[in-house]
C-alpha cells in the first residue's frame, strides 16, 4: 500500500523532530574534540580541523572518572535489580494474592511515588544521620530501591492483575507453592515486562542527581552525575573540557540503552499487544 501525502508529512515532521533533538548532543560532541584555541577562533558550530582528544584525558584524570564511573554503575546496578526484585513480591501480592485493601496500598505507592525528592531530602538526610548511613553509596541505593519499587509495585500489579487463573491453578494442581508458582511460572511470562523495568531503573537512578549530591559528599563516593555538576562551576573549566564532561557522562546511558535496545522494544512490543 502506497503511503499518502498525509503519512509523508508525519515521517517529514518526525525527522525534523529528531534532527532538532539530536543537535545539540551533535554540538556536545563535535567541541568535545576540539582545542581550546581553535573554539575561540572559529566557534562552536565549526566542525574540528583535528581531534583533539587532551580535553578529554584532561578531565577523566581530574575528576577521576574512572571512580566515578564504577560507583555510579554500582548504584545503578544495584538499584535495579533490588527494586525489580521487590517490584514482583509487591505486584504478585497485590495483583494476583489479591490482598485486601489492595487499592489504597496501591493508591500508597502512587502518592509517595509523586511526592518531590525535595520533600524527601531533610527527612531522609536526618535519618541517614542518625543509622551511620550518610555518605556511602548504601544510604542512596536503599532510598532510591524504594522509590523505584513503588512505581514498579504499582506498573506490575495492573500487568499481574490480568495474569491468567487457569495457569495457577493448574500448577497448585501439580503440586507447586505460591513461591515456587511465583518462579517458575509469573516471572517468566511477565519476563519482558520485568526487563523494561530493569532497563529504566538503572537509566533512571544514572540521571538521578539531587539526592546523590546531598547524601554523597565525599569525593569517592560522587557519581557521574553529581561529578558533573559540581565540577561545572570550577574556573578552570574551558567550553571544550565541559563539553568533553557532558559528552563522557552521555556516552555510559547510551551505550546501556543501545545494548539493550531489543530487549527494551520487545518488552513493550510484548506489553502491548497483550
Amino acid at each position: 500500500m502506497r503511503a499518502g501525502p498525509g503519512r509523508w508529512a508525519v515521517l517529514a515532521a518526525l525527522v525534523v523532530l529528531a534532527a532538532v533533538m539530536l543537535f545539540p548532543f551533535l554540538i556536545v560532541a563535535v567541541n568535545a574534540v576540539k582545542s581550546p584555541a581553535e573554539y575561540g577562533a572559529e566557534g562552536p558550530l565549526s566542525l574540528p580541523g583535528e581531534l583533539y582528544l587532551q580535553g578529554i584525558a584532561d578531565f577523566w584524570k581530574r575528576v577521576d572518572f574512572g571512580a566515578k564511573l564504577w560507583n555510579s554503575l554500582v548504584i545503578s546496578g544495584s538499584v535495579a535489580v533490588l527494586a525489580v526484585v521487590l517490584s514482583v513480591l509487591n505486584a504478585y501480592a497485590l495483583g494476583i494474592g489479591r490482598v485486601r485493601g489492595r487499592l489504597w496500598i496501591l493508591v500508597l505507592f502512587l502518592v509517595g511515588n509523586t511526592l518531590p525528592q525535595e520533600a524527601l531530602a531533610y527527612p531522609l538526610y536526618y535519618l541517614s544521620k542518625e543509622v551511620g548511613l550518610y555518605d556511602s553509596k548504601v544510604s542512596v541505593i536503599i532510598v532510591f530501591t524504594a522509590i523505584q519499587a513503588a512505581f514498579g509495585t504499582y506498573l506490575l500489579s495492573a500487568v499481574l492483575g490480568q495474569f491468567p487463573r487457569e495457569i495457577l491453578e493448574a500448577a497448585a494442581i501439580d503440586g507447586a507453592g505460591r513461591f515456587r508458582a511465583l518462579w517458575r511460572i509469573v516471572v517468566p511470562i511477565s519476563r519482558p515486562t520485568i526487563n523494561v523495568l530493569l532497563i529504566f531503573f538503572f537509566i533512571w537512578t544514572w540521571n538521578e542527581f539531587f539526592l546523590p549530591l546531598i547524601f554523597l559528599i565525599s569525593n569517592d563516593n560522587q557519581t557521574v552525575p553529581v561529578a558533573l555538576g559540581v565540577l561545572q562551576g570550577e574556573k578552570y573549566m574551558d567550553a571544550t573540557m565541559s563539553s568533553a564532561s557532558a559528552l563522557l557522562g552521555i556516552v555510559p546511558a547510551v551505550a546501556f540503552f543501545l545494548i539493550f535496545q531489543r530487549t527494551l522494544t520487545r518488552g513493550v512490543t510484548v506489553g502491548a499487544v497483550k
